[in-house]
């Protein structure tokens, strides 16, 4: 199976959401909350995608080529590309009742691992929303990256004890999730979390801790001055806060301000092994996808998830051969056209 493939059986599924469009830009599904679509006029998603796709590279092929080597370590692992996974909660109101959260995690982690990479899971109103996505990743062999929202603190180390039996490589808190108003109306209230209080929650683990929804310079030294081990930059995908700036237009201020002390990782209208490739040139250390991959595990399970992330691979290895990359280290400002 290819990716092809999935979103051709996506698309075929009944009461799916996602109407699996050929980019998947925001702009048909702009608004739908519950559902796929970027919030109110849906902004902040579709400028994250046109933003990005602005970005032009400049082509290089005059140089001493070697095997182009696109892997990462990250959390003491190797994998073979800088692309994960991002995480997705919610699935049946989001998506549709075709997979529950479990069924969906399950395909996630399992198609992640099988083409070198790591897949996040996702969080929400019901703890089984949590924990089923980390039983699943618990059954891959501690395979995954678990996503706790910004809920009170002694929730959030409920779900890192959890975590930590399941012998997860990290975990993530989507702190961008403190606007979301469903969270709050089904009895489950979010909330902004002070650098005090994240730093009380990642001292209470000894596992790598990220901190995704992150859009501006300021934020990112509050989550270094946090401890944090890297950052997601992320507007939730467009769906917390309209009008939102694109993420890959905050990364080089950010990238700036952190100065190489924690790992960046950026989501937002990542597409291709292109955009891939162009936000590693200006500063991230790796990205994570979220729609498209749950196209990929809709349409084609494990498989399609698998699918999925080497095709992402591959064009990010085309991408590197025509600009003169033979290594993640190789890549940097100046295959980034400036005219």
């Amino acid at each position: 199976m290819d990716f092809k493939e999935a979103m051709e059986s996506a698309k075929k599924i009944e009461g799916f959401k996602c109407r699996v469009c050929g980019q998947c830009n925001g702009k048909v599904c702009k608004g739908e909350i519950p559902g796929v679509g970027g919030k109110g006029s849906g902004a902040g998603f579709m400028r994250s995608f046109d933003k990005l796709n602005d970005i032009k590279l400049n082509m290089d092929t005059i140089y001493a080529a070697e095997m182009v080597d696109t892997s990462i370590e990250l959390f003491g692992k190797k994998f073979q590309y800088p692309i994960f996974a991002a995480p997705i909660g919610g699935l049946v109101a989001c998506y549709g009742e075709k997979l529950t959260d479990y069924e969906y995690s399950k395909a996630i982690v399992d198609g992640c691992k099988e083409a070198g990479t790591i897949g996040f899971t996702g969080d929400g109103v019901k703890d089984e929303f949590f924990l089923n996505p980390v039983k699943a990743i618990e059954e891959n062999g501690g395979w995954g990256i678990p996503t706790i929202k910004p809920w009170r603190k002694d929730e959030v180390v409920e779900r890192l004890r959890a975590a930590e039996k399941a012998g997860v490589a990290a975990v993530a808190m989507d702190i961008d999730a403190a606007g979301l108003a469903i969270l709050a109306m089904a009895g489950k209230p979010v909330s902004p979390k002070s650098v005090e209080e994240l730093k009380e929650i990642i001292d209470a683990t000894e596992l790598p801790f990220i901190i995704k929804g992150v859009m501006t310079a300021r934020g990112a030294l509050k989550a270094l001055e946090a401890g944090a081990y890297g950052i997601v930059i992320s507007n939730h995908g467009g769906r917390v806060l309209d009008h939102t700036p694109g993420t890959v237009e905050v990364l080089p201020e950010i990238v700036k301000a952190v100065k190489g002390k924690m790992k960046i990782f950026i989501d937002g209208g990542i597409r291709t092994g292109l955009d891939v490739l162009k936000v590693l040139a200006l500063g991230a250390d790796a990205v994570l996808v979220g729609r498209p991959y749950a196209v990929a595990a809709y349409g084609g399970g494990a498989e399609g998830v698998a699918a999925y992330t080497k095709k992402l691979g591959a064009e990010l290895v085309e991408g590197m051969v025509m600009t003169g990359c033979n290594s993640l280290k190789d890549i940097n400002e100046e295959i980034i056209f400036k005219g």
